[in-house]
């Protein structure tokens, strides 16, 4: 095993007890953090006993199995008391040297004290005119103590209890935001008309975080004691402010939803938690979050996980920026997306993949149609 490696599950045995094996002949597979590593045989003979069972954590230099070496199942060999297999003992890491204590540098003597120069008379200053005294309890200086709510104590908890639980990184990207201008700019008032909700931005990112989801099935996941749980369906919590403090009510089932569909929902939910009606259940569960900072103008951000969900995506502000575009600069409105995610579910692989995912829905809308 690599260094960084100390134990691993035993997932299978390939080979049972009275089975003949030859030398580097796989015995058993070992699966770690990183790899699965097989277990080989380092003679040829007849497994006597396996040590461990299936699942059981294994560390390094465990003996697994006993082998009579050289048997063979017709009992042609001459018999030989079982012995267990020794594995290989790995060179010993050298012990850091100790520090050979340093020179010491010769200290120069102390030069003879100069003779002291004599004292300059003082001149007897007038006090200053006493300033303004500073008078503390006023108005200008005033303090109040309120009581945190339920929903902030909560909050704090959950955000606390994510920062300790969770191997947390953030992965960023850019969007240009062009094309998805340009559609909403051209089919907003039809919408409204026809569906009676206005055509924002958010509808398109739950579609296009819907479909990145349903591409990279890591990030729509979450850990069960030492179980990973992956979603076949899509329930997306979209944050949402509130004089309280901040909800995440959850939009059910969004890979069967349309951008407009999505639309409706978020305002239905959004209206709820402004008028304090928002309930548990509207809250409850959840396999992914989207948190839109840029409705208050935050330019870049690291969003928490709301846990037990695997990942976070933080949309930002547009802005207007230079690009590069087919070789020429051209100014272009854009978008810093934001995914946080935990580490322990998900590879940087995965997490790369979904922002890159999510980017191609929205900078080509199209995309979303044709469900590519």
């Amino acid at each position: 095993m690599a260094d960084s490696i100390t134990e691993g599950t035993l997932k299978s045995w390939a080979k049972l007890v009275g089975e003949q094996v030859e030398q580097d002949e796989e015995v058993a597979s070992i699966e770690t953090d990183k790899v699965d590593i097989p277990v080989n045989s380092p003679v040829g003979g007849v497994i006597r006993e396996l040590l461990a069972k299936e699942e059981d954590t294994v560390v390094v230099g465990q003996d697994l199995f006993k082998i009579e070496e050289g048997a063979t199942t017709e009992g042609g060999a001459a018999p030989s008391a079982p012995k267990p297999v020794e594995p290989t003992p790995s060179e010993p890491i050298a012990a850091p040297k100790k520090s050979e204590p340093a020179t010491p540098t010769p200290v120069a003597p102390a030069a003879q004290p100069a003779a002291a120069p004599k004292e300059a008379p003082v001149k007897e200053s007038k006090p200053a005119a006493s300033a303004s005294p500073v008078l503390f309890g006023t108005a200008e200086r005033s303090e109040r103590r309120v009581k945190m709510n339920r929903m902030r104590l909560r909050i704090s908890e959950r955000l606390k209890q994510s920062q300790n639980t969770a191997a947390s990184l953030t992965t960023f990207n850019e969007i240009d935001m062009s094309n998805l201008i340009d559609l909403r700019k051209t089919y907003k008032d039809d919408v409204l008309k026809t569906h009676g909700v206005k055509l924002g931005y958010m509808g398109a990112f739950v579609k296009a975080s819907t479909h990145a989801l349903q591409t990279v099935p890591e990030v729509n996941a979450s850990i069960d004691g030492d179980h990973l749980v992956y979603y076949d369906y899509c329930d997306v919590s979209v944050a949402v402010a509130t004089p309280k403090g901040l909800v995440t009510p959850v939009l059910r089932n969004t890979e069967r939803m349309s951008i407009v569909d999505v639309e409706q929902e978020i305002a239905n939910l959004g209206k709820k938690a402004r008028d304090n009606k928002i309930t548990v259940e509207d809250m409850a569960g959840g396999t992914f979050t989207i948190s839109n900072g840029g409705v208050f103008g935050s330019l870049y951000g690291t969003p928490i996980i709301n846990m037990p969900q695997a990942a976070i995506l933080g949309m930002h502000a547009i802005k207007e920026r230079p690009v590069v575009v087919n070789g020429k600069i051209e100014i272009r409105p854009m978008m810093y997306v934001a995914l946080s995610y935990d580490h322990r579910i998900i590879d940087g692989r995965e997490a790369v993949t979904f922002l890159v995912k999510l980017k191609e829905a929205i900078e080509d809308p199209r995309r979303l149609l044709l469900s590519v």
